[in-house]
């Protein structure tokens, strides 16, 4: 084979080979991890959550999931949050099944919107404009996937762009008894304001 063959099947070769998944650990430390979307930069052309921190990247524009475990005896809580401009809202996924969507919010114009920029902790404070949820979740591994499920429109189209991040915090399930014993007085409480009213 000559040498401008093997060049132009090794560029082939090259543009066809499907691009892989960036998989990031996710920490139970309660910090914001930023994930972006933007149909532009995906591999796929899609409004999948991806990889674009770095044009550079190998992994730049492939699909972009989130793993960890939730230990046996502990609940495992999942805040997704909209952020840049709103109007957005996501799809999450969990191995492929879906988990649920963010909340509702209006969809707005670029030129109306309102911009909390990266500001992920304003942004989930803000649920009048922002899209968030929480998911709770029992023991087990995940991986953790979404996509644009609303997008905020530019000259009357889906901007099809955003940005976004999502936390993980965990607890203790509480014992049965100590849910039993908290049950009782919460149930005593009760009693007593009612008895007093």
């Amino acid at each position: 084979m000559k040498k401008s063959a093997w060049i132009l099947w090794a560029v082939l070769a090259a543009t066809a080979a499907p691009a892989g998944a960036t998989t990031v650990s996710l920490a139970a430390d309660g910090q914001w991890v930023g994930f972006n979307v933007n149909d532009l930069d995906a591999v796929s052309q899609g409004v999948e959550w991806i990889d674009n921190a770095n044009s550079l990247s190998p992994g730049f524009g492939s699909p972009l999931s989130f793993a960890f475990t939730v230990a046996a005896g502990f609940t495992g809580y999942l805040s997704v949050v909209d952020a840049g401009f709103s109007g957005d809202t996501f799809s999450i996924r969990n191995q492929g099944t879906l988990l649920g969507l963010t909340s509702t919010v209006p969809v707005t114009s670029f030129d109306t919107a309102v911009d909390r920029g990266l500001d992920y902790a304003a942004a989930f404070a803000d649920r009048a404009n922002f899209s968030s949820s929480t998911f709770s979740l029992g023991a087990g591994s995940y991986l953790i996937t979404g996509s644009l499920a609303q997008s905020l429109v530019f000259d009357g189209l889906p901007l099809n762009a955003t940005a976004g991040a999502l936390n993980l915090t965990m607890a203790p399930v509480p014992e049965p008894a100590t849910l039993a014993a908290m049950l009782l007085g919460l149930g005593l409480v009760a009693g007593a304001v009612r008895r007093r009213g």
